[in-house]
């Protein structure tokens, strides 16, 4: 899940096998979990959200859903570019042994891709520090770098000493 105004990443949904109407309730009140429930959630045309209990889950969650052009896949701009930016930049080079592995993993990518990786499409600031009402990101001096680790080593970023 993203938030399409800052492109904050809310939360990934796992699941090992098919996905059916139980199991896409338990990733999406996972995704959610500890953060504030969405007033609305985008989805698809896809038979798994005309499931009765998704339907319910929403209306017990008071989250209302408002469905795509048919058809049409590129509706959704902002999740495709964020599940090609993880399969890319992330999960093209990073190995996990099992779900509660990967979940640990990829909860280091969001809180890196929240908070220290900068956007253009965001005039360059964080998905954080858009919800911050920041007004931009602070200029470094760049005569004087270091090098701080993201995402367990995979991902190395300057910044002002």
């Amino acid at each position: 899940m993203v938030d399409q105004f800052s492109r904050r990443i809310v939360g990934f949904g796992i699941q090992c096998g098919d996905v059916d109407g139980p199991n896409l309730c338990r990733m999406f009140n996972e995704s959610v979990s500890g953060q504030g429930l969405p007033h609305y959630v985008s989805t698809d045309h896809d038979p798994l959200f005309k499931f009765h209990l998704w339907k319910a889950n929403l209306r017990i969650l008071e989250v209302d859903e408002i469905k795509t052009v048919p058809h049409t896949p590129v509706s959704h701009p902002f999740v495709e570019r964020l599940i090609g930016t993880t399969r890319r930049e992330f999960l093209g080079d990073v190995l996990f042994w099992n779900g509660l592995d990967l979940q640990r993993k990829l909860a280091d990518f969001r809180a890196y891709y929240n908070a220290e990786r900068v956007h253009s499409s965001l005039d360059g600031n964080t998905p954080l520090g858009v919800t911050a009402a920041e007004e931009s990101v602070e200029h470094a001096d760049l005569d004087d770098v270091r090098w701080r680790s993201h995402c367990r080593g995979l991902v190395q970023l300057p910044m002002a000493a």
